[in-house]
Formats: structure tokens, sequence, C-alpha cells
């Protein structure tokens, strides 16, 4: 897209759109969820080619094989997180940095690496309230669940059978169990692959 042609796209009202079209009527009422996403430029966290299509209804591919979720996903991440200011969060990225701009000012801090990063992780510190992970993954390693705290929350996309669904769970005995909640198309981070078992 020429600047001249992007120059005429107002951003602005396609972010309001996007509020009254894609959240509100799909129950993403938090006010302070649709401020945040009204506040946050999303134009600035995709690809330069793909700027004008920033607020569509569906996934935008990322220049690493990864995919920026639709602003639907986004929206029912931060409900049901419900971040803190007193939340030390972390944040697993999809390779955008779209949603740790969402978040970022919701909590105490937030830390955020990659799904490379996090899924070799091999062990944690317990040390975060809150984990979000920015896609749907097959399983949790068990590093990534250990740097969740006792009680800490997690929200993230879940693979079942070839569907993703929004989920989140909590840590409870030194044990995190995913629960899924809503069907949702979530692009799926291949790093968090199950291993395939044999087949006969």
């Amino acid at each position: 897209m020429t600047v001249a042609a992007e120059a005429k796209i107002d951003f602005s009202a396609a972010r309001r759109a996007m509020i009254d079209s894609q959240l509100r009527v799909s129950g993403v009422n938090a006010e302070w969820v649709l401020a945040a996403m009204d506040r946050v430029p999303r134009e600035d966290h995709v690809p330069a080619a793909a700027r004008a299509h920033a607020y569509i209804d569906r996934a935008i591919p990322l220049d690493d094989g990864h995919a920026l979720p639709a602003p639907l996903v986004h929206g029912q991440l931060l409900s049901e997180a419900d971040p803190k200011a007193a939340d030390k969060a972390l944040l697993v990225s999809c390779g955008s940095t779209y949603l740790e701009a969402l978040l970022r000012p919701q909590v105490g801090t937030l830390d955020v690496v990659s799904a490379a990063a996090a899924a070799a992780q091999t062990k944690g510190m317990g040390q975060h309230s809150l984990i979000v992970i920015d896609g749907a993954i097959e399983q949790l390693p068990a590093g990534l669940a250990a740097e969740l705290a006792e009680g800490g929350r997690i929200v993230t996309g879940l693979v079942d059978r070839g569907v993703t669904r929004l989920a989140s769970g909590r840590k409870i005995g030194g044990e995190v169990a995913l629960l899924p909640l809503t069907d949702i198309g979530i692009p799926v981070l291949p790093e968090f692959a199950a291993p395939k078992g044999w087949s006969f």
C-alpha cells in the first residue's frame, strides 16, 4: 500500500468500528478492555503490508510464521485474565507487541518471552501471579507451569482435537488444570505441540 493510500484510512474510526461491531456484540463489554483496545493503535503492531487490514475480524499473518489473533480473541483473553495492578504477569508472545501494549498498563510488572523460549523452559521460579499466552497450545510445558505462583492464574488458547478454545486455569496444590471456556479461532503456536504418539 502506498503512503498516500494509507493516509486515507481513518484508523481511529476503524478502532471504534472494531469495538462496536466485533467486541461489544460478542460479549466483550468490560469498559477497561474496550478503553485499552481503543487506546492502542493495532495498526502499529502488524507488518507494514498488513496495516490497512489491522482491524479485520480474523488473524493476521506475521513475518515469523506466527499470526496475530483477531481482535475478539484479545478482548476475550484480557477479559478472562482480569489483570490487576498487584499482578506480576508473564506474557508468552506470538511475535507481535500488540497484546503486550494492551496488558502492560494493567499490571504491576510484565515479563515477555517468545513462544520458543517459553516452550523450551525446563524449570520455573513460581514467581508470576498471571500468565497469558498469545495463541493456542496443545500442551502446557512443565517448565512454564512451574513459573506460575501457587494460586496464580493462566489464560490461553487450547487446541483439542483440532478445535481451538479459550481456556483458563489456576495453580492449586502445585498443579495447573486448564478449563476450556468457549470455542474461538485462535492461531496455534507450534512450539507447544504435544508429542505425537504411535498409531497402528
